[in-house]
Parts: C-alpha cells; structure tokens; sequence
C-alpha cells in the first residue's frame, strides 16, 4: 500500500497492536507517541519483518504546540495519510475535586482536542483526495456517566458522539468514520490512571490488546459505525438504555471504586 495509517499512542497497549496488525496487512505507518525510544524499537523491528515503510513522531499531545507541530510536518510532508488512528487517551481516576487540575487538563487535552484537531486536519485532506478511513477510540465509558472517573468517562462520551456526527458529515466526501469502544483491556492505562485493577485479573471482561486490534480492523473494513469487542461488552451498553439513570449511576460509581481499587 503506497499510504500511510497514522497511529496515536502507538507505543504500547492497543495503539501498538492495531500498529502490528496493519504491518502484518502490508499498511505503511506512522507512529506517533511520546517515547522515542520505544518507537525506534517498534519502528525498526516492524519494518524488519514485515518490509514496510516506518516512520515515527515523537509528540506530546497534551502539548498545543507540539500537536501544531506534526500537524504542519504532516500537512508540507510527501506523505498520503489514508487512515487516521486515534488511539491515545488518558485517564484520572478518584475524586474530581482531589485532582491535581493539570493532570485533568492533559486529559482533555488529549481525549478531546487533540482527538478533534487531528480528525479536522486529516480530514480534510482525505475530502480533498475523496477517500480515507478515520478510527476513533472510545470506550464502553462513553454509554454512561463515570463517579471517580467523570472527566474521563466525559470524554469518552464526547468522542461517541463526535465520532458519530462526523461520520455523517464526511461519509458523502468518501470518508468512513468508526468508533472503537473497548472494555478492559491488559494495557499501561490503568497503572497510569493510578487503578489497582487485580480483581478484573481473571475477569472474561478483561480482554487482550492484540485481541481487541483484530477486531477494530475487522469492523473497520466492514466499515462499521460502532465497534464493540466482545460479546459480553456489547450487552453492557444496551443495560444503561432500560435502567432508571440514578441506577446507571450508582452501579458505574460502586463498580469504579470496587475494580479499580479507588
């Protein structure tokens, strides 16, 4: 393939298996994350076995400026972006009020603007060529509100609904627009969240990344609106649509605190 899939989060957890995955069909990368040493590893080692095109950013994206930054490398550079990855997200668990303000703000930051910025810029240059693919990662989060994780629950939200509406705007241009939602899944978000997650450890909810890489790239060439993994996770996001809202609210609190180890 002559263009370019372009991964956020890439260095690890389901960014880097979706990353593996396109190698594996052949897909031309680029990476973006912000360790540098990570992503020459992950670099050299894909283009080692699968004889692809590797190229790697390293970007903040809770940082305005250096999200400015690639955007303009992207937007002069040679290359032809047809799929646009977004994978990288935060999150804050506990107490909104015990947070520190800045760690809430990379956040948002991250989930939303840099998310939307990358979905406008992208964007419009896949209408200009009449075709590409956007995938945007949610979470089962975004199908109700999150005690001890509202922001970030919040965001995810946001990206459901944005993800959605974008959809319809970009599908008469040729842009395919889908939304990931996972569930749990074994990666650094939860040690970087400050979760304790050791009672989901042999939860059948808890599920692997490479797990959860196929079948985002499965609905995605299926081109699927809202990709849920996992059966059980499908039928969790129909439970809030028959609850009473005070329900939905305290289980999602209770469960927060229980598994996360809040």
């Amino acid at each position: 393939m002559s263009g370019y899939a372009l991964i956020t989060g890439a260095s690890s957890g389901i960014g880097l298996a979706i990353a593996e995955a396109l190698a594996r069909q052949g897909h031309n990368l680029i990476l973006v994350a912000r360790r540098r040493e990570a992503l020459d590893s992950i670099a050299s080692e894909l283009t080692q076995r699968f004889g692809i095109k590797v190229l790697f950013r390293i970007c903040d994206l809770s940082e305005p400026l250096q999200l400015s930054g690639l955007l303009h490398e992207l937007e002069h550079g040679p290359w032809s972006i047809d799929l646009l990855v977004n994978n990288a997200g935060l999150g804050c668990a506990g107490a909104f009020l015990q947070q520190d303000w800045g760690r809430e703000q990379r956040q948002l930051e991250v989930n939303v603007l840099a998310l939307t910025r990358l979905c406008h810029a992208l964007g419009q240059h896949m209408a200009q060529r009449g075709g590409g693919q956007i995938l945007n990662l949610a979470s089962l989060a975004a199908f109700q509100p999150g005690p001890w994780m509202s922001s970030y629950y919040a965001s995810k939200a946001y990206v459901l609904h944005f993800s959605e509406g974008l959809r319809e705007e970009l599908r008469p241009l040729g842009v395919h627009v889908c939304t990931l939602c996972p569930g749990p899944t074994r990666s650094a978000f939860f040690r970087d969240a400050q979760m304790d997650i050791s009672r989901l450890e042999n939860s059948p909810l808890l599920m692997k990344a490479e797990e959860v890489a196929l079948i985002a790239l499965k609905g995605l060439a299926k081109n699927r609106a809202i990709i849920i993994p996992g059966w059980r996770n499908r039928l969790l996001t129909f439970l809030p649509r028959f609850t009473p809202r005070w329900l939905v609210r305290w289980l999602s609190g209770r469960l927060t605190r229980t598994y996360g180890g809040l």
